[in-house]
């Protein structure tokens, strides 16, 4: 592994995170459906609990080490231009959307 990549563990306890509180707020808006007295599509839908690759966190991590590192060299680039010495966050803000695009 990539000693500038981001740990593989940290980025799967992130997922995780994730996927337990859109479980949650799942629960939460079936049991709102339950109780409206309608059944949903989604009612007979089994909750099971979600695991992630080895690779497919390895791959992860490595995309978000390149996003990261993209925007803090794109965000660089127009401190340079103003002359300044600091990226601050309104920097990240102004390459932020044609950075998604480009991804």
């Amino acid at each position: 592994m990539d000693a500038n990549t981001f740990d593989p563990d940290l980025i799967h306890a992130i997922f995780k995170l994730v996927w337990n509180r859109r479980a949650l707020q799942r629960e939460k808006n079936e049991g709102a459906e339950a109780l409206e007295g309608e059944p949903g599509a989604g009612t007979s839908k089994k909750i099971r609990p979600t695991f992630a690759n080895a690779n497919a966190l390895k791959l992860s991590s490595e995309l978000l080490r390149v996003f990261v590192t993209e925007a803090v060299e794109r965000a660089a680039t127009i401190v340079e231009a103003e002359g300044a010495s600091t990226i601050e966050a309104t920097h990240l803000e102004r390459v932020l959307p044609q950075l998604l695009l480009d991804f």
